[in-house]
Parts: C-alpha cells; structure tokens; sequence
C-alpha cells in the first residue's frame, strides 16, 4: 500500500451510555476508493464525524494524520480548509437556489466586496462537467432527481479543490441506473487524483469500487482488506461483520395461502390534482391472511403512490373505487380511518416521515395508539414504559433505555421502532415500504426474521421494494407495477428477476 493520505489512530468516542468508538485506526491511500463497512451502530458514521470535526478536537481521543501532519479540527470549516469534504445521506443542499449558488454557498467567487456572478456560473459549469451532468446551471435543486442533487453535491466538494471526498451511504435512495452512475463517477475521479471513502451498505458496490475495505464491529476495528492481494466476497465481509456467516440473507419460511382476503382493492384510481395526472390506474389487488405480498416496480411507477392513497390519502389524491377490509368496504379520510380499519403503514422515510427524531422511543412507539395507554385523558407513563420494554426486548432493539432518543440511534433500530410503533396498533394488514433501506445485512436479516414471525401469526403483509432479490427472497406473491398499473402478478415459486423486471418496464 502506498504512503497513506489519511491516518486516524486509536480513536475513541464516547456518548452518555455507550462507547461509540473503541480504539479504531485506519488508514486510506493517496489515489484509494477506501470503503468502509460494518453493521448499523457499528461506529462508521461516527468515525467519519470525528474526522470531518463535526464531533471537535477534544470530544475524542486518538490522532488524525492528514498528508503526514497531526490535525486538530474543531469545526467543519477546520477540515474543510485542509480538503476533507463529506457528503451525507441527507443532502445538504438548498431547494430552492440554483445549482451555481449551491455548489459555491459559502464559498463564494467575489470581485471585491460583490459576488461574482459570471465567473460563479462559469466555475460552476466545469464542475458540473467534472461530474458528468448534463443540466443548465440555472436550474433550482428542487427541480432535479435525488440522483442528480448527489451528483451536484459532489461538484460542490470538488469546487473546494477536494483532497479526499467521504460519501456516507450516498446510493441508499437512488434507483440502479443513478447507483451505477455514481459508481462510475468515484473510479472517473479516482483516476483524476480524488482519494474517497465510501461508505455503503450494499455490498455489491463495495466489491465493485473498492482498493481497500475496513471493516467496523461494535465500535472497534476488524480487519482491513487490500483488494490488490485478496479477494473480496460477500460472504467474507458478512463474516467479519456480524461476527458470524449468514448462509442464508433471506431466513427461511413455508410459504403457504389462506382462503381469507384480509384486505382487497377494486378499480382502484387516484388523480395527483397539484401535478395534473393520474398515478393510479384501475389497480385490482388482493391480500390474503398470513402471506406477504410484495409489490415491485421503477421509482415512480405508484408502488408508494399506492400505499399513501389507502393510508388515509394525505397527499389528497382524487380517489375512485372500492377498498374492502376483512370483506367490509371502507371510506378511508385520514391516516386515523386507516389506522381504524386495521392498516398500517411504515413508510419509506423513516427520518422525515417515520418517527420523531427528537423523542425518545417508548414516545415514538406509542404516539400512533395513545389510547392504549391513557387513563382519565392523560398518558400512563408506567404503561408506556412497560409497551415499550415489551417491544424493545421483542424486536431486539438495541438501546441503552426506551427513554434513549430515537436520533441517537442506529438506522436499523430506528427501523425496528418503526416498526413497533405500528405493530401497536396490532393491524391487520401491514404496509413496509422499503423496510430495509439504508440498513445493513445483520439488521436486514432481523427484519426479515420479525416479518416471518409476523405472518405466521396471522397478520398480513404487503412489502414494497426496489430489491428484486429481497422481493423474491421475502413474498408468497408478486404484483409489479407500471405506470400506475398493475402490470402482472405471479406466485414466488414461478417468478425471476428477469420475468418480473420485464413486466415492471411494460
């Protein structure tokens, strides 16, 4: 390995109640695609905080090495200055302004006490160029796929001469096509000179991208693994992920059908008003007792569309047809009617939608049924408490408290007391809406293990997924959406990849 561009030695970081980090080091080579990889809480996102100076010099202890030199960082700016730049998850970038202004915020080309807008234009087309995107640098950010805001965020890192570009789960919510885009951007830059860190739940990309994997369990350092002298495999990383090897990502399950229909829809249609289209088109479908259902389909095609309209509507569609639960027809008006018709939903954006980040569990648990709890108009605190605990210890949700803010949690238990929440409200039939996003293969196998438990006690349910795999891996039936429509439907046992990704595209 060559002289490394980045060391961080013997970093440890500690929260109230947990040991985030452990005595980690690592280092990543001048010219590397370095990926770094371990399970939900494992210590990743932290690490790299510590090294952007979100978390400052102080909060930690531990060295920084940066091209050979300690470093000290005590803000954002401190990294920045010395040509760290991370890109989060959650972009960083203001709706409402142009790509130009976004990509120079802060940093701005001035000519004397003004800014300097011709050359900011300018400046900001050869980034954009760099990053291979082909749009008018006029264009407001709203107006542009999350694919595409990835892709300006990364112009915005190199328009500070960026020595080494961090990027925390930065395909979690793209489709393939803008996954292998990105992917082909980090090895063009990589030839360009930019050392980056990829940090990905996905381990087909890592394997793809990767010079170099580090490996994080618990907040400690596993193993480093040079791709130019050994192999990597999935099976190998999950190994020293988890600790142990997962023979099977999808636990297994007999897949069997009830004759009771639980939950039906008939000449199903909704009209988007504020965009002037229909995004659903006479969708027939039927959900059985104890069977998961799974629904596959491009990003837009009204998979989602669908959930939300029979989730109380709150996108306030123009709605026709029938929707029957346990054969009673029912008028659904808000997520409540739902709610008391037996529906659940656990929606795809578990951060902006899903829960409360800035409540603590057994809040984020309860809200959806306080009911359950209250005594004389005013929350049990005691029974609240003890709901929590139940679900905590069920679902394996690892907390040091259920008075713990959920924010403070890792992605894949934050996904478990979402699911909780709902679970609560004890549904009949439960919606999961790419329950798996964003999460690693540890916690995915977990969920996978609770939806098992789920159906054979007889709740049903419906999952939405952009993972064929997971689709195939997971359902008793398919439906794949187009356009709006169903497009065809098949048993698991005589569906692929192909055959469905065909009808999905139809």
């Amino acid at each position: 390995m060559t002289t490394p561009l980045l060391e961080m030695r013997s970093i440890v970081k500690a929260f109230p109640g947990v040991k985030a980090l452990n005595d980690v080091s690592f280092g990543v080579a001048r010219g590397d695609i370095h990926c770094l990889v371990g399970e939900n809480g494992a210590g990743k996102s932290t690490l790299m905080k510590v090294l952007s100076g979100y978390h400052p010099y102080g909060s930690y202890t531990g060295e920084i090495l940066f091209e050979g030199q300690p470093q000290k960082f005590r803000s954002i700016s401190d990294s920045t200055r010395t040509g760290i730049a991370v890109i989060y998850q959650e972009l960083a970038l203001v709706p409402e302004m142009s790509v130009y202004e976004n990509i120079f915020l802060g940093h701005e080309i001035r000519k004397g006490p003004n800014v300097d807008w011709n050359e900011t234009i300018k400046r900001a087309g050869e980034m954009l160029r760099k990053v291979r995107l082909n749009v008018n640098p006029d264009t407001k950010v709203k107006d542009l796929g999350v694919g595409r805001q990835q892709l300006v965020e990364i112009a915005k890192a190199l328009s500070k001469d960026v020595k080494l570009l961090i990027l925390d789960e930065p395909t979690a919510a793209l489709n393939e096509d803008d996954c292998t885009n990105l992917l082909n951007l980090l090895l063009h830059l990589k030839q360009d000179g930019v050392t980056s860190i990829l940090i990905s739940h996905k381990l087909k990309e890592v394997i793809r991208v990767a010079d170099a994997v580090t490996v994080l369990r618990d907040g400690r350092t596993v193993c480093t693994i040079d791709a130019r002298d050994s192999a990597i495999d999935e099976a190998l990383l999950i190994k020293h992920m988890v600790g142990r090897e997962i023979s099977n990502i999808y636990p297994p399950r007999v897949h069997h059908r009830s004759d009771e229909t639980v939950l039906e829809v008939k000449d199903w249609n909704a009209y988007d008003t504020s965009r002037g289209r229909p995004v659903l088109k006479n969708i027939n479908l039927k959900v059985k007792k104890g069977e998961i259902v799974g629904i596959a389909g491009l990003m837009g095609s009204g998979r989602t569309e669908f959930a939300r309209s029979i989730f109380g509507n709150p996108d306030h569609y123009l709605l026709s047809g029938m929707l029957l639960v346990k054969g009673r027809e029912r008028h659904i008006r808000n997520p409540r009617d739902a709610i008391d018709a037996g529906i659940a939903y656990a929606t795809e954006d578990r951060k902006g939608n899903g829960l409360i980040l800035i409540q603590d569990v057994k809040q984020n648990i309860s809200i959806a049924n306080l009911k359950e709890i209250a005594s004389n108009g005013a929350i049990d605190e005691n029974a609240e408490v003890k709901v929590a605990m139940g679900f905590k210890e069920a679902l394996n949700i690892k907390t040091p408290s259920v008075g713990q803010t959920v924010v403070n949690l890792s992605g894949g238990n934050q996904q478990k007391v979402s699911l909780a929440k709902w679970l609560f409200v004890k549904p009949a039939v439960l919606i999961l809406d790419e329950p798996t996003r964003g999460i690693d293969v540890g916690a995915k196998y977990e969920i996978y293990c609770i939806m098992n438990r789920l159906v054979e006690q007889g709740m049903s349910i419906i999952m939405i997924s952009s993972e064929l795999l997971e689709i195939l891996g997971m359902s008793d039936r398919i439906y794949a959406v187009s356009s709006g429509r169903i497009a065809g439907e098949l048993p698991v046992s005589e569906a692929n990849q192909e055959l469905i990704m065909q009808m999905a595209t139809s």
